[in-house]
């Protein structure tokens, strides 16, 4: 048995200014890693492309791994890149195989399509039009009727914060191994209603998305389905496919997998308001979190977050906090190549002054970047570089590039030069950062922090400030999204749409 296997991810959000390169995908070196590299870079770790690599291993299957390149959300996937990887992709296909084993996001937009995973499958099967394509998802995608007609099985994440990357992986990869054994004939059934959820209103741990998401695993226990999923979708993508959608794979009942994605629908529907996120003027949330005395507060500048497309450099929550007074604190971080440069001239223990963030202009909002003059402490420079402890993406290495701590008295801030979100405690280790003893933490960060920080967090607050990631819909200017589509269009019939 010869299985291809192959990650491509990236979350594009059409509306950041942020550039998505080749280089983009890699971590610790100038291109995403090929071969060999792949398998030791990925096997035991939690993340789909390493659940991939041990059901090969059971399986004895031999594998080839043309590329695995995981890219930081942002804007358009530059066409460079992308045919950079697709292209090792279909060649390694085109050479035969048994099977392809895809770990993808399911939200790409690149410079020439609005779905990037689509033509992918689609020049898969050009090449091979009868391989079986297993393909592992993240919950924020956008599922094309492509996607669900060339992909043989389709799994995506069940939690948010995602801390169910393996397991997702090896449910995609099930049911396309039982079919090469002869032991089950996966079909599947998805479709979409009109719906964007607000970011902030997704998380798993919380209604209504946590009763949909336990349904779906209900329909795998109970040997209903193969694999049920609920996709959320991504809301800061500009295109036709955005918005909520649901497949299933069953074993052989077409008819049962469409009634099931039908269920996965109807209730996201049916509790699409409690989807919706109204924030909070951030004056009054400053305020209410300086009243709260038991800490550590967790303060989220969720406007600004890298894993949604952020340009992580906006100053308005940091500014605010400056301003109100706020000590005892930390913060992660605010991205600044050119700020880390000068903290390294400056060496540790050094006093400076930086013009801190504020230098990506965010045309899509109407805005110029803000820089902010902080004065601090060089307290600590490191390469960046660290392996998540999980649970979330597991022993997967992560690269936030030189960085290091600039403490001004009140608030030790993490300056880095390549985007990384908090959701993991590892982050802050390799800054010498403790954010459990800190009164304060801010975190540019929407839901994923909870991953590997939520239990320190005695109280949170969430801070409306600047960004891409704008939890106002209002502030985005859609044209392209399919209308009517709740909530942009209060009055919108759920239009069922079949894949």
């Amino acid at each position: 048995m010869r299985l291809v296997i192959a990650q491509m991810k990236h979350e594009t959000n059409t509306f950041s200014p942020v550039p998505t390169p080749l280089a983009r995908f890699a971590r610790g070196s100038g291109a995403p890693l090929e071969g060999d590299a792949v398998r030791e870079a990925f096997k035991g770790t939690g993340t789909a492309i390493g659940a991939f690599i041990e059901a090969a291993d059971k399986a004895g299957a031999e594998a080839v791994y043309p590329v695995a390149g995981n890219a930081a959300p942002s804007g358009p996937v530059q066409a460079a890149a992308y045919e950079h990887m697709a292209g090792r992709i279909v060649d390694a296909v085109a050479k035969g195989c048994d099977a392809v084993l895809l770990d993808l996001h399911g939200a790409m937009v690149t410079e020439k399509h609005d779905d990037g995973e689509g033509e992918l499958l689609r020049r898969i099967r050009e090449v091979a039009p009868d391989v079986p394509i297993a393909v592992a998802l993240d919950m924020h995608t956008n599922l094309s009727p492509e996607m669900a007609r060339l992909a043989t099985s389709i799994a995506g994440y069940q939690t948010y914060p995602h801390v169910d990357m393996h397991e997702t992986g090896a449910r995609a990869a099930r049911p396309v191994l039982a079919l090469l054994e002869g032991k089950a004939r996966p079909v599947l059934a998805a479709g979409a209603r009109p719906m964007l959820p607000h970011v902030m209103r997704q998380s798993s741990l919380d209604s209504p998305n946590r009763e949909i998401q336990a349904r779906a695993r209900d329909m795998e226990r109970s040997g209903e389905a193969l694999s049920a999923t609920f996709f959320v979708g991504f809301p800061h993508a500009d295109i036709p496919i955005a918005g909520s959608s649901a497949v299933v794979v069953t074993d052989g009942d077409a008819a049962r997998a469409r009634t099931l994605s039908e269920e996965l629908l109807d209730m996201a529907w049916a509790a699409r308001e409690k989807f919706v996120y109204r924030p909070e003027p951030l004056r009054e949330s400053i305020a209410r979190a300086m009243s709260l005395r038991a800490g550590p507060v967790v303060l989220l500048d969720h406007y600004d977050n890298c894993a949604s497309g952020g340009t992580m450099d906006t100053m308005t929550v940091l500014e605010a906090l400056i301003e109100a007074g706020i000590e005892d604190a930390c913060a992660f971080a605010i991205c600044d190549p050119a700020a880390v440069e000068q903290m390294k001239r400056a060496g540790e223990g050094a006093r400076v002054t930086l013009s801190l963030g504020g230098k990506s202009d965010l045309p899509s909002l109407g805005l110029k970047g803000r820089p902010l003059s902080v004065t601090g402490n060089v307290r600590k420079l490191v390469n960046g570089l660290y392996r998540n402890e999980g649970p979330m993406a597991r022993g997967e290495l992560a690269d936030m590039g030189a960085a290091g701590v600039l403490d001004t008295g009140r608030i030790a801030i993490a300056v880095i030069s390549r985007h990384v979100e908090p959701h993991d405690i590892a982050a802050f280790k390799v800054l010498g950062l403790d954010p459990e003893k800190r009164r304060y933490v801010m975190l540019k960060s929407r839901v994923h922090w909870r991953a590997g920080l939520g239990p320190l967090a005695r109280e949170v607050v969430e801070c409306a400030g600047t960004g891409v990631c704008t939890s106002d819909y209002s502030q985005l200017n859609f044209r392209r999204v399919r209308r009517p589509i709740y909530p942009l269009d209060a009055e919108c019939p759920p239009t069922a749409l079949v894949f």
